[in-house]
């Protein structure tokens, strides 16, 4: 901050230098109105390449769940606005293995959220002890059709995918409640007592299953998600459930051990924590053996406090971290396809977590929102495409672009799977490095008023290019030969040697 003070000033007193003299008496014309600016040398350290970046993404689950089943033209220009290479260029994909409430339990999930369980309950079947994993008559994989299209859709556009499987609940014969959405009160484990085996044998049959019918391989498996928070409780209105940092590890041991009786080659990805704070105190509360289990970090960052504890834990124990879920809606920002103050807010985040974690990949929650407000409630804008997810499938279904898509293609078109995180001392921007060190990119977040004029010497790299996300730009590329953010604005910049 000090920097810019300084060279705030720098540029004043340069503008009072430069005022021509007049007569003592005569009375000076007005200056000709000149946009308020910064000057802000940046520094790159290319010589320190950091964490090698493996690409973006989503959490299929809810929204898929929906949208899989559209019409081929809807669901195909879906697939292609985030996947496609003409559109968000991602290249992970985060499958929801759902747990499934009883056929006779009343419907309350929110929409889309009753992601199909594949189990079969027999005819005269009663109580919750009646399923055997054995029994082929108990499986039914014609399951979760809708969501299990977007597998196909993203293997067919993306040359390299990495998919990996998670759940939020187990199968409702499985829990203490009955229901997928949590136990009676939020800070109660909601797995049966001793059931780890028997929920680690359905999710590692699951994803042996579904990798041979859809011909790709789930790298990941990650058997909780948020698990020690007190947001799972029966009422709830999507799946989930509380796990004691004690009962994650059971969890754990258990479905890496029934990844393996099955010859699978996934591993384990933990915590999914919904904070970095509770992902400190999930990951003192396993044992070391419970630890060198885990193939793969995950951590939310609803909340940026303690980041960088959780960033020397994957570094410490030499294992892979991701983002692995985020989305917001900048607060009292009602439901607006224009506006830029959630976009803003949403990439000074992701710019947040990039420097404090320094992630291998970067996972967005729910690509496609349903449109808010539709009962006179005022929305949000969580979500990058908005639809309305609650019409009748077979109707004309209308995508609605926001700026938090062009947003997202601000960074995600640029720093591209094989890219080094390389540190920048700038607070609102990122860096990254090709593998070839040919291309710099650089991306910048002005959420401000005043226009700044960047500079970066001393590299051996020049602008190439300047693509841009404003009030009038949609991830689009501008001219100009010098590194120029304006005022509320996310800026990437191409440089090349």
């Amino acid at each position: 901050m000090a920097e810019r003070r300084w060279a705030t000033g720098m540029v004043a007193a340069a503008l009072l230098w430069a005022a021509p003299v007049m007569p003592a008496m005569a009375q000076a014309a007005p200056p000709p109105a000149d946009p308020a600016r910064v000057a802000i040398p940046l520094r790159v350290a290319t010589d320190r390449p950091g964490t090698t970046f493996e690409g973006w993404g989503t959490a299929l689950a809810w929204f898929a769940n929906v949208t899989g089943g559209y019409p081929p033209e809807t669901r195909d220009r879906l697939a292609d606005l985030f996947y496609g290479r003409d559109g968000l260029g991602w290249t992970i994909a985060r499958y929801n293995i759902g747990g499934g409430n009883a056929a006779d339990t009343p419907p309350y999930l929110r929409t889309g959220a009753a992601v199909p369980g594949f189990w079969r309950k027999p005819a005269g079947a009663t109580g919750s002890d009646w399923w055997r994993a054995d029994d082929p008559a108990m499986w039914d994989w014609s399951a979760d059709a809708a969501q299990r299209w977007w597998l196909d859709a993203i293997r067919e556009r993306v040359r390299q995918p990495i998919f990996e499987a998670f759940s939020n609940s187990p199968p409702w014969f499985m829990t203490v409640s009955g229901r997928v959405s949590g136990a009676t009160k939020g800070t109660d484990d909601n797995l049966r007592p001793g059931a780890e085996p028997q929920f680690a044998t359905y999710l590692a049959r699951v994803v042996d299953e579904l990798q041979r019918r859809h011909r790709i391989a789930f790298r990941t498996l990650s058997p909780v998600n948020e698990p020690n928070t007190d947001y799972w409780f029966a009422a709830n209105t999507q799946e989930g459930a509380h796990w004691s940092p004690a009962r994650q590890g059971m969890m754990i041991d258990a479905a890496d051990a029934a990844l393996k009786a099955r010859g699978l080659k996934t591993v384990i990805a933990a915590p999914d924590e919904t904070n970095s704070t509770l992902f400190v105190a999930d990951w003192a509360g396993w044992n070391a053996a419970t630890r060198a289990r885990v193939g793969q970090l995950n951590v939310h960052s609803y909340g940026n406090v303690h980041q960088t504890a959780v960033r020397d834990i994957a570094r410490a124990a030499n294992i892979r971290l991701w983002m692995s879920e985020h989305d917001m809606s900048a607060d009292k920002d009602l439901e607006n396809f224009e506006s830029m103050t959630t976009p803003l807010a949403f990439a000074e985040h992701l710019v947040g977590d990039f420097r404090r974690l320094e992630p291998a990949a970067w996972v967005f929650w729910q690509a496609v929102e349903t449109l808010s407000g539709r009962n006179g409630k005022p929305g949000s804008n969580w979500g990058l495409i908005k639809m309305d997810l609650t019409a009748p499938a077979p109707g004309p279904q209308s995508i609605h672009i926001t700026r938090k898509y062009w947003t997202m293609a601000n960074f995600s078109r640029y720093v591209r799977p094989g890219y080094r995180l390389i540190p920048i001392d700038d607070i609102d921007s990122i860096a990254a490095l090709s593998p070839d060190r040919a291309t710099l990119v650089v991306v910048h977040v002005n959420a401000g008023p005043v226009r700044r004029d960047l500079s970066l010497a001393g590299t051996g790299y020049h602008l190439a290019e300047t693509v841009v996300t404003d009030a009038t730009h949609n991830a689009a590329p501008v001219a100009g030969r010098t590194m120029v953010a304006q005022p509320r604005s996310i800026t990437t910049f191409v440089l090349r040697r």
